[in-house]
């Protein structure tokens, strides 16, 4: 595998961005010096931060995440070394293994009847755009509410939990990227993108959700082999939920 050009020790001695081609706000780079993780900035986020700081991606690889409830950094115990690389997963495999784990027990489900992926929707709107409208709705409310926004260099918004060695799925899985491989799926198939972190939950935008029962009800079991905390109830009503939802988050107990 290639390894990208990390751009986040430019930010050390040009901490506006101009470098790079940014205008950032009052932040801080975060990790060891010759490969640091991500930047962050100081102070919470406003609505617009995200949709502004999007061409980093573009300029220089640069993905935007919103992170939530974050106390210190310090305290999130990043840990990239024990990610491996989400391409090196298949998705529906990943997928399957967990439903064979854990559907039988949560669900009362026959462990060998894995559904399979859902097909994918049409898009509804610009993946981007989508994700930055939920990004500027969440820094005003719920988990998210007070997030700082921050940049971190990765192949595509999926890898973001695994470049940073995000462990909020320690419980269920210890190494993210197995799940970061489900979330590329998920870029591809609804337009997914990963819009926010807290130490346990994962917030991402959808431009393209589920419009029927059935698609919705195949996207439940995606979700329950995903995060089996995720379904309160049953697949059904958890299927109903997901009917042109714009977002999804997922919590690990």
């Amino acid at each position: 595998m290639a390894m990208l050009a990390n751009p986040l020790p430019q930010l050390m001695d040009d901490p506006t961005g101009k470098v790079l081609g940014l205008d950032l706000p009052p932040g801080r780079v975060i990790g060891p010096a010759a490969e640091p993780l991500l930047w962050c900035a100081d102070e919470p986020a406003d609505p617009q931060d995200w949709a502004r700081l999007a061409t980093a991606r573009r300029a220089s690889g640069l993905n935007p995440v919103l992170l939530g409830g974050i106390g210190e950094l310090a305290d999130w115990e990043l840990a990239p070394d024990e990610a491996s690389y989400p391409g090196d997963h298949d998705a529906e495999d990943v997928l399957a293994e967990y439903w064979e784990t854990y559907a039988e027990g949560e669900l009362g489900y026959d462990p060998e009847e894995w559904p399979g992926l859902a097909e994918a929707p049409a898009l509804r709107e610009d993946p981007d755009d989508r994700a930055a409208e939920t990004a500027g709705a969440a820094t005003g409310e719920g988990h998210l509410k007070g997030a700082r926004i921050a940049l971190v260099p990765a192949r595509r918004s999926a890898d973001i939990p695994a470049a940073v060695g995000w462990r909020g799925t320690r419980n269920h899985e210890p190494d993210v990227a197995r799940l970061c491989a489900v979330l590329r799926s998920w870029e591809d198939r609804f337009g997914a993108r990963v819009v926010g972190l807290t130490p346990d939950r994962l917030t991402v935008s959808v431009a393209a959700p589920p419009a029927t029962g059935e698609e919705a009800l195949v996207l439940a079991a995606e979700h329950f082999a995903f995060c089996p905390d995720t379904i309160e109830t049953d697949l059904d009503e958890h299927a109903d939920s997901l009917l042109h939802d714009g977002s999804w988050t997922f919590y690990w107990g």
